[in-house]
């Protein structure tokens, strides 16, 4: 022990010098003047509203995509002391003095920083020289629309930042499999590539594609594993388990843990919360849980209930009545029974407000002891505020004249008796003797004469029905469709048998006190599931593009105008970059196949690992680019430039080193390589000139003339350009 403490301790660590500039240049591109412009800039008018909604811990729902990467950016808020303050209406708006502009934009500058030496590490760990590997992270270094896209508060520089630590921590990992596997580096790298997945599909639902991407590749090299005669069954098998719980387990497991969190923040109600259901709702601090605190759980004979459609399709409602009939004669002439109007109403109202009656009594109160509603019994829901039965007959609906009408029954003394019984079927149920609970329960309405369904058709009634929601009799109900399912949103137990001291009682708060919580998999199951399901209604956008406009670079988005000079900031690719970045992926096509079937006739070009090299390039670079590339094609959304960025960064990757490949195997001289690399050299020299031309467009930092703006228009997609002082 005291012979350790008479030696120095001395630490060695290898400290590569091009990653350190690298480092330092990306930081000073991405970091430079940030928090200009000081005013909202194209989509940050997006992301600011949930960033806000995270200071305020309210709730909220977006379609696009999971929350790591909104939790990311409402980190930085948090960090610059921002307090959620401030109205996102407006793209151009200039930010208060509260909002901390630098701090809510750092964390996607840092991400595009970043990824300028993970760039340079993945050539390398892919075994290409340190030359190509330079020069892969100068392009990303240097192109513009990279540039543009990481200094704002949005999140593809997160999600490219994810997608290229994934893929770089598993190149670690494989390369060294051969030399220490399960050793601490080793585990430490597939770890970190399960992590990396799972944060890239926490951003965006794009950031899957890489995960496939890597699982793919992951999947390769295990079955060659597998083939390993040097290897023992138990060896294999810890192998292939320790891939499964790293790259499947701890994606899954960290995935969930994102939405503990996110739902953890956002525990108050906000303007997203009629899209979810009620059991949701009541589970927020606030708007339905300050209503429904209270309520009695079980559903008993002669409870007042609210009924809300389970589906929420095309908007949220409640079962509703009013005064107003069907009229006697529709527009197309056909006739109705004149029977009072049952909706469904997007709205609260005192018109919202049932009474859950049995068939063989008359009191609309709860007795003592209580009789609650069960699972397969027979009730009828009289109307809280007309007294009128739920009635369907066989009398064709409105709009679906394939299913019933149905009213609240009116005795008009003709040859229509009531047909007001309904068999209670709770979808959700765990045994045939549940009992029907508040919020909890999924329940349909069997109409014991037809055994039609109750079901909202979800259109939309014309003026004599307010152009509130169509409620039909559904006659052939295959399946538990949603829109057949209800759940009791707001209950209390009757007490007045009389109408007038009733219609008081619908206006008057519960009493009774009955707590319920949602389990967080049920609430992350419910949430998921509107993710993947509800989509707004997509317009088409000024600036919006297709995937084949793209490639080919033409487009472009105007994403800030100063208001007094001509300064701006475009998302402007390089256009230098951009054809060489697709000519290099038709270049390694043609080149794969042509070595491909050289091999084939046994013919060596390429030793055997300069090929596995190249074909894991291309695994990775061209996986990556189709993967991130070609799904758009299939998607009918609103789509802009920027969706193509992930897939422009694969294509990034792989131009220098196709480059390489062609001087090391192609170029037979050394004046052949000379010229090539005399050809590099002034091709790279033009996209730099290239990027420093649309520098003032990149980040806005000074305004132009009408003859520089002219300058820079070579196509006349870029007419946006031109603008008058």
């Amino acid at each position: 022990m005291l012979g350790v403490l008479k030696r120095p301790i001395v630490v060695t660590a290898d400290i590569n010098l091009n990653v350190v500039a690298l480092t330092g240049v990306g930081l000073l591109s991405r970091l430079w003047q940030l928090s200009y412009p000081r005013a909202v800039v194209f989509d940050e008018v997006y992301y600011g509203q949930y960033i806000s909604f995270y200071m305020k811990r309210i709730f909220f729902l977006d379609d696009s995509g999971p929350p790591f990467g909104h939790m990311l950016l409402a980190l930085g808020g948090y960090l610059g002391g921002f307090d959620g303050n401030f109205l996102w209406n407006r793209i151009g708006a200039e930010y208060s003095s509260n909002v901390p502009v630098w701090s809510l934009r750092l964390l996607p500058a840092l991400a595009g920083a970043l990824s300028v030496p993970m760039a340079y590490q993945i050539v390398s760990e892919l075994h290409f020289s340190h030359s190509a590997a330079t020069g892969a992270a100068l392009l990303v270094l240097i192109e513009n629309a990279l540039i543009t896209q990481s200094r704002l508060m949005l999140l593809e520089s997160l999600l490219i930042f994810f997608n290229l630590l994934a893929v770089l921590s598993y190149l670690k990992f494989f390369n060294s499999q051969k030399h220490s596997p399960f050793s601490l580096h080793w585990w430490s790298w597939l770890t970190l590539t399960g992590v990396a997945c799972s944060c890239a599909v926490g951003i965006k639902y794009m950031g899957v594609f890489t995960y496939l991407l890597v699982l793919g590749v992951a999947a390769f090299h295990a079955w060659h594993l597998i083939g390993d005669q040097t290897l023992s069954n138990g060896r294999v098998f810890s192998h292939l388990l320790a891939r499964a719980v790293a790259l499947v387990g701890v994606p899954v497991i960290l995935y969930l843990l994102l939405f503990y969190v996110h739902l953890m923040l956002l525990y108050r109600s906000g303007p997203h919360d009629q899209i979810m259901s009620s059991a949701f709702q009541a589970s927020l601090e606030g708007g339905l849980a300050r209503i429904t605190q209270g309520q009695p759980l079980e559903v008993a004979f002669g409870s007042q209930v609210t009924l809300r459609s389970v589906f929420g399709k095309p908007l949220p409602c409640w079962l509703h009545s009013h005064q107003n009939t069907y009229p006697m004669i529709y527009d197309n002439g056909r006739g109705s029974s004149h029977q009072q109007q049952v909706t469904c109403y997007p709205f609260k109202d005192v018109n919202n407000w049932w009474i859950v009656k049995d068939p063989g009594r008359h009191q609309l109160v709860v007795n003592s002891p209580l009789r609650p509603v069960r699972h397969g019994d027979v009730v009828q829901l009289v109307h809280g505020m007309t007294a009128r039965l739920l009635n369907t007959h066989d009398v064709a609906a409105p709009l679906s004249p394939h299913a019933q009408e149905v009213s609240c029954y009116i005795d008009y003394n003709i040859s229509m008796p009531a047909q007001n019984l309904w068999r209670l079927d709770i979808v959700n149920r765990e045994s045939d003797r549940d009992v029907w609970k508040t919020i909890l329960s999924e329940v349909r309405f069997v109409h014991v004469n037809t055994s039609a369904v109750l079901k909202l058709s979800g259109a939309h009634l014309p003026d004599w029905g307010f152009r509130q929601l169509e409620i039909v009799g559904e006659k052939l109900s295959r399946g538990h469709h949603g829109s057949m399912v209800w759940n009791v949103e707001e209950h209390r137990y009757g007490k007045s048998q009389e109408q007038r001291e009733r219609e008081l009682e619908l206006h008057s708060p519960t009493e009774v006190d009955i707590s319920r919580n949602l389990s967080f998999m049920a609430r992350f199951s419910e949430l998921q599931w509107r993710m993947l399901t509800l989509r707004t209604e997509d317009s088409e956008h000024r600036y919006s593009s297709t995937p084949l406009q793209w490639v080919t670079l033409d487009t472009s988005i105007a994403y800030w105008l100063h208001p007094k000079t001509s300064a701006q900031i475009h998302l402007l690719g390089n256009v230098v970059i951009w054809a060489s970045a697709s000519l290099a992926t038709a270049a390694y096509t043609l080149l794969f196949f042509w070595h491909l079937l050289r091999r084939r006739r046994n013919v060596s070009d390429l030793p055997e690992d300069a090929w596995q090299h190249w074909a894991l390039a291309g695994a990775l670079c061209i996986g990556g680019w189709a993967l991130n590339y070609l799904p758009f094609f299939l998607m009918e959304k609103t789509l802009f430039l920027y969706h193509y960025l992930p897939a422009l960064t694969f294509q990034i990757l792989l131009l220098p080193m196709v480059l390489q490949h062609v001087s090391d195997h192609l170029c037979r001289s050394q004046l052949q390589r000379s010229l090539l690399s005399a050809l590099v050299i002034a091709w790279f020299s033009t996209a730099c000139h290239v990027s420093n031309m649309l520098r003032p467009l990149t980040y806005g930092d000074r305004p132009l003339s009408p003859s520089e703006l002219q300058a820079l228009r070579w196509k006349d997609s870029w007419d946006i350009l031109i603008r008058k002082h």
